[in-house]
């Protein structure tokens, strides 16, 4: 077999293919043994140094199945596969073809892009699609002037394994694919949508959707979308890296929101549309978090963008003036005085509460003192943050819960760190919970770090 035909095959079908970071001991047939549980393996290759042909460390394993790699990915991420050697890490490799060295994250496989029948509800696409696992959220791409269905949707899963099960498994009309990141300047279901416009634009007479206003717009200050009148669609501007999960979730906060979506420009830097139902909401959403830090030391900049809807009438300048005073009078009075409140306009305003220094919804157990820092380490964690570090004091907060928390180190320049414990048994723990979940709007992949020298050598001796 050709190299093309070669890379080729390993790419079929998509993330089907593991990256193994193991200890150098770790042999094809070891793997196999641990592996071979998940589904049909096609094809396992050690990568070994050309000279000694002594291994690397590092392993790729192919299997049939994209659901069966990522569910060896979700099981055995973080274990041993000989007695006496280190924890391996276990990513979705990265397509040949994309000529990329970066592994796949988790979150680019757990979202999924659908068509489906217009009269379905948020609701039916949750329904149709939770036989395949847990369901984080389902939304529906809309008209922007009709509120109508545009038959396109988005289903976001908790676990990659599960978002494969319902692209693998589900009905044909569905044409189900993984959404790809928007950071992706020509992603898959870009195309995917342009084509279903063409398909469906003679039936859909309102076919200009929130996404060709995105498409449209800009940065510069004399954005032609951009509206000097309150109107329920705002535009989200970010200078660094946010994908479309954070700004909804973030966004979220603020009842009756009904759309979002971003995207990258070819600067790189990320903007999207937020719409709320109601006038109220998309005013309290723009005073609040238009200059917010997200991520830290970033500020996101909201402003509203017509949404083309009529508001000549004077009742309509009327209503829109009051909701606005009455909010504008929630926002500047600050939390204290916020209350829950309907305006002759029939908008509720959204209440506002002091929000807490950790925002997640792991359950996470009561605080802990931390112990003095020259204690005796017994287990180093290892933390990826996407898309920035959480700061040091949530760090402490959240990793201090299980005990003997020791100190929290981030690495310079990086969105990793380690997190140092006094005791095995907590840091365990921590993984156990915490790997894999939001603290604040930020992802965190929590791992066992390498031992130190020291320790290393400690442990090799009781073996």
């Amino acid at each position: 077999m050709d190299e093309s035909n070669r890379a080729s095959y390993l790419d079929d079908p998509p993330n089907s293919r593991l990256f193994l970071v193991t200890s150098k001991s770790i042999t094809e047939e070891t793997i196999r043994e641990h592996f071979t549980d998940f589904g049909e393996i096609q094809d396992i290759r050690v990568v070994r140094d050309k000279q000694t042909k002594e291994s690397k460390g590092v392993s790729f394993v192919k299997f049939a199945k994209s659901s069966q790699a990522c569910t060896a990915m979700e099981e055995m991420h973080g274990r041993s596969l000989a007695e006496g050697t280190k924890p391996i890490k276990v990513f979705i490799a990265q397509s040949r073809a994309s000529g990329s060295h970066r592994d796949v994250e988790d979150e680019e496989l757990t979202r999924i892009f659908v068509m489906i029948p217009r009269s379905f509800t948020e609701e039916d696409l949750k329904d149709t699609f939770k036989v395949y696992g847990d369901v984080e959220y389902a939304i529906i791409i809309r008209n922007k002037t009709t509120g109508e269905s545009k038959g396109l949707g988005y289903v976001r899963f908790h676990k990659p394994s599960q978002a494969a099960k319902a692209i693998e498994n589900c009905d044909k009309t569905f044409r189900a694919i993984l959404a790809e990141p928007r950071s992706k300047n020509a992603s898959a279901d870009s195309e995917y949508v342009s084509n279903l416009r063409s398909e469906h634009s003679a039936n859909d007479p309102g076919s200009n959707s929130y996404t060709s206003a995105l498409e449209s717009s800009s940065y510069t200050t004399g954005d032609t979308w951009t509206s000097d009148v309150i109107t329920r669609c705002l535009l989200v501007s970010s200078r660094a890296a946010v994908t479309q999960e954070h700004i909804y979730g973030l966004f979220d906060l603020i009842p009756g929101m009904d759309f979002c979506e971003m995207q990258r420009d070819q600067y790189s830097f990320s903007k999207g549309l937020v719409r709320y139902n109601n006038l109220g909401s998309a005013v309290y959403a723009k005073e609040k978090l238009n200059g917010f830090e997200y991520p830290p030391g970033n500020r996101l900049s909201v402003s509203y963008i017509d949404d083309g809807e009529d508001r000549t009438s004077p009742m309509g300048k009327m209503a829109m003036q009051l909701v606005a005073a009455q909010m504008m009078s929630v926002v500047w009075n600050g939390p204290s005085g916020a209350q829950l409140m309907n305006t002759s306009a029939g908008y509720t305003a959204p209440s506002v509460a002091q929000k807490a220094r950790v925002q997640t919804d792991v359950a996470l157990p009561p605080l802990k003192k931390l112990v003095a820092s020259d204690s005796v380490l017994k287990e180093r964690l290892f933390v990826i943050f996407n898309p920035s570090p959480l700061p040091v004091d949530v760090l402490e907060d959240v990793f201090c819960r299980f005990g003997s928390l020791m100190e929290v180190y981030l690495v310079p320049g990086r969105n990793v760190g380690y997190i140092k414990y006094a005791d095995r048994k907590p840091a365990h723990e921590a993984i156990a919970l915490l790997h894999g979940k939001v603290i604040n709007g930020i992802k965190m992949k929590v791992m066992l770090a390498d031992p130190p020298k020291e320790e290393s050598h400690k442990r090799q001796r009781t073996y």
